[in-house]
C-alpha cells in the first residue's frame, strides 16, 4: 500500500500517491550463538539493544499512524498489497482491524517474520516459489505466482550472447563469468575474487560488479583491466554498479551471486548457470534456504559463504567445473529456467484487482 507526496510522471496521466508510515525493525542475526553477542558487543549493543528499543517505538508509531489514516471510511482502500518486510506489519495489522482485504507476496523459500505473523490474517498469500500439493490443499488462500521481474530479463540466443560480450569489451568466443553481490556489493565475494582472479583469468573472462559500498576497496583490481585506444585488451572488467544488469548477465556463461529471491528470479528468466553464495547471517537464513532448495533441484551450484572466506578456492573450483562442462551448464540453466514465471506480475495484478471489486 502506498501512502505522502503526490508524484506525476511528466509523460503519464496517472500518478502514485506516497504517504510515509513509521515502522520498526527487529534486529536479529542467524547462526549466532548466545556467546557471540558478547564477543561482538560493539555491534550488538547498537543493533540489537538500541536498534530494537527504537524499533519497538517505530512499530507502535506505525500502528497509530495507520489506524488514524484508515479511521475514516473514505480513506480506506479496497485492497492492500504487502510485499513483505517489517514496514508492512503495522499496515497489515490495521487493515485486518478494519476488515480491509490484503494480499501478501512472499519471495523467499521461507517466509520472513512479518509475513509469518500476517499470513493467517491475509485474504491471499502469493508465493515466489512453487508449493507442494499438500500445502495448497491445506491452505486454499495460498497461490504460486512467481516473482515479478523486468521484461528485459529474458533468455538470449547464442548469437545475441556473443554480441553482448563484444559490447562489454570481452572476447566473444571466450567464456564469461559475471560476479555480483547486488547494488551495494558483497565484501566476502569481492575478497574471494581478489584471491582467485589470477587463476580465473587463465580460463575465462571475468566481469565483477563490486558494488557501491565496497568498490573503493577493490580499485586495485583495475590493474587487470587493460585498455588500448578505447578497446579492452584484457579479459577483466570491474564496475561499481551496472545499470544494464540484464545485458551483462545475459552475456555471461556463468553468474556468481548472492541468493536473494529477486536475483534468483532474474537469473531464472535469463536461463543462466549459476553459482550461489548465500549470506548465511540474515534473519531466518532465507538466502541459505533459497540456495539449498535450488541445489536439491540441480538448478544451481552452491558455495557456503563462511567456507569460501576461509578457502576461496572452493568458489574457483565450482566455477571451473561449470566452465569446463557446457552440458552441465545447460542442464542447470534449464532447470533454473523452469522456476521462472513470466506472467508473475500479471497474475499478482489479477489477484489484487479481483479482491478490489
Amino acid at each position: 500500500m502506498a501512502w505522502g507526496e503526490e508524484s506525476r510522471h511528466p509523460k503519464r496521466e496517472s500518478y502514485i500517491r506516497v504517504r510515509r508510515v513509521p515502522a520498526g525493525k527487529l534486529h536479529r542475526y542467524a547462526g549466532m550463538k548466545f556467546i557471540d553477542y558478547f564477543k561482538h558487543f560493539d555491534i550488538t549493543l547498537k543493533d540489537l539493544i538500541i536498534g530494537n528499543f527504537l524499533g519497538f517505538f517505530g512499530f507502535i508509531g506505525g500502528l497509530i499512524t495507520c489506524f488514524f489514516r484508515l479511521l475514516k471510511k473514505k480513506n480506506r482502500p479496497n485492497v492492500v498489497f504487502l510485499k513483505g518486510g517489517y514496514v508492512c506489519l503495522p499496515v497489515g495489522l490495521i487493515a485486518k482491524c478494519f476488515k480491509i482485504p490484503f494480499v501478501i507476496h512472499e519471495s523467499d523459500a521461507v517466509p520472513g517474520l512479518a509475513n509469518r505473523i500476517l499470513m493467517n490474517k491475509a485474504t491471499k498469500v502469493a508465493f515466489g516459489v512453487p508449493l507442494s500439493d499438500e500445502v495448497m490443499e491445506k491452505h486454499p488462500n495460498y497461490v504460486w505466482t512467481g516473482i515479478p521481474v523486468g521484461s528485459e530479463f529474458k533468455a538470449v540466443s547464442g548469437a545475441k550472447q556473443m554480441s553482448l560480450k563484444k559490447a562489454f569489451g570481452f572476447a566473444a568466443e571466450k567464456p564469461l563469468v559475471v560476479v555480483t553481490g547486488g547494488s551495494q556489493g558483497s565484501e566476502n565475494l569481492n575478497e574471494a575474487i581478489r584471491v582467485i582472479l589470477p587463476e580465473l583469468l587463465k580460463f575465462t573472462s571475468v566481469g565483477l560488479v563490486a558494488g557501491r559500498k565496497h568498490y573503493e576497496n577493490m580499485v586495485d583490481l583495475k590493474r587487470y583491466e587493460n585498455w588500448e585506444k578505447a578497446s579492452l585488451e584484457s579479459n577483466f572488467r570491474m564496475w561499481e554498479f551496472n545499470t544494464t544488469m540484464d545485458e551483462l548477465m545475459g552475456a555471461a556463461d556463468v553468474v556468481v551471486s548472492r541468493a536473494g529471491a529477486t536475483t534468483i528470479a532474474e537469473m531464472a528468466a535469463l536461463e543462466k548457470a549459476t553459482v550461489l553464495v548465500p549470506f548465511g547471517r540474515l534473519p531466518g537464513g532465507h538466502q541459505t534456504k533459497n540456495a539449498e532448495r535450488l541445489k536439491e533441484l540441480g538448478a544451481a551450484a552452491v558455495v557456503d559463504d563462511t567456507e569460501m572466506v576461509n578457502n576461496p578456492e572452493l568458489l574457483l573450483e565450482e566455477v571451473r567445473t561449470l566452465i569446463r562442462s557446457p552440458r552441465k551448464r545447460a542442464d542447470m540453466a534449464e532447470k533454473l529456467h523452469a522456476e521462472a514465471r513470466s506472467d508473475a506480475a500479471k497474475h499478482l495484478a489479477e489477484i489484487v484487482l479481483e479482491l478490489a471489486e
